[in-house]
């Protein structure tokens, strides 16, 4: 049996007539589609409107639950109570899922924006509320979490299937984190530096650190992130590298 993977980007990230990156092309590219759900990004008309798209195309969506930050985009860290933590992604998983039935489709996953992703890796607390905002809605979601790290502890603990994700395009620091957009070499803008290391991550299922270290892991999808310059190039050469090492780009089977 041929070896699959999920590809998966975040999408949907406008508010009003404002547009980030190219949704249209991307969706022709990956197989996983996180929708904003108005809390960093999106709104209604965005939310259906891309559900839409990614539906047409047979492309899966997952909420992509964030702090309630437009003006940081969900970068700022926002110190919250984990009951606050937990209403708040329930919330935003109930707006996609309204919007996902109006464009005759449904959500199967769930993945966690920005600074509110980045505290989960770190605190149980963070984790744990939303793992039990994403059960609470509905235990058949998916939990999309960085392997290894508090997020996919909480995932096992609260009964969700974890989908194991690795960034295409950003270093990692050695305690497995995504390293700091302010270090050196943390974010990759280059296709030619992208494509080769997915491969290299996914072949060996591990990731290399900044500074050398190679962590084992287990890996089941592939994100790419859309509001990067040539971020469109770099996901076709993604998938194209992916494909061409004999492993089947597919989205992972919904429960």
């Amino acid at each position: 049996m041929s070896r699959t993977i999920d590809l998966n980007a975040d999408l949907g990230e406008g508010f009003g007539p404002w547009r980030m990156g190219d949704d249209a092309a991307l969706l022709d590219v990956v197989t996983s589609a996180n929708i904003a759900c108005g809390f960093h990004a999106g709104d209604p008309d965005i939310m259906v409107e891309t559900a839409l798209a990614a539906q047409q195309r047979g492309v899966a969506i997952g909420a992509h639950p964030g702090f309630f930050d437009i003006r940081g985009f969900g970068r700022n860290l926002i110190r919250e109570t984990p009951r606050k933590i937990e209403r708040d992604v329930a919330y935003q998983i109930g707006a996609l899922q309204a919007c996902a039935a109006l464009a005759g489709t449904r959500v199967t996953y769930v993945k966690a924006h920005g600074a509110l992703a980045n505290l989960s890796n770190a605190e149980d607390e963070v984790a744990e509320a939303i793992a039990r905002a994403v059960a609470g809605v509905d235990r058949g979601l998916a939990l999309m979490v960085m392997p290894g790290l508090a997020a996919e502890r909480a995932a096992d603990r609260a009964g969700l299937r974890a989908i194991r994700e690795i960034y295409a395009d950003r270093a990692y620091a050695d305690d497995g984190t995504l390293a700091p957009r302010s270090a050196e070499g943390a974010v990759l803008h280059e296709t030619r530096d992208i494509a080769p290391r997915v491969i290299r991550m996914v072949e060996d299922g591990a990731i290399t650190t900044l500074s050398g270290r190679r962590i084992p892991i287990s890996i089941d999808t592939v994100c790419v992130h859309g509001d990067n310059p040539g971020a469109v190039e770099a996901a076709r050469a993604v998938r194209a590298s992916i494909e061409a090492a004999g492993i089947v780009v597919a989205r992972f089977a919904a429960t």
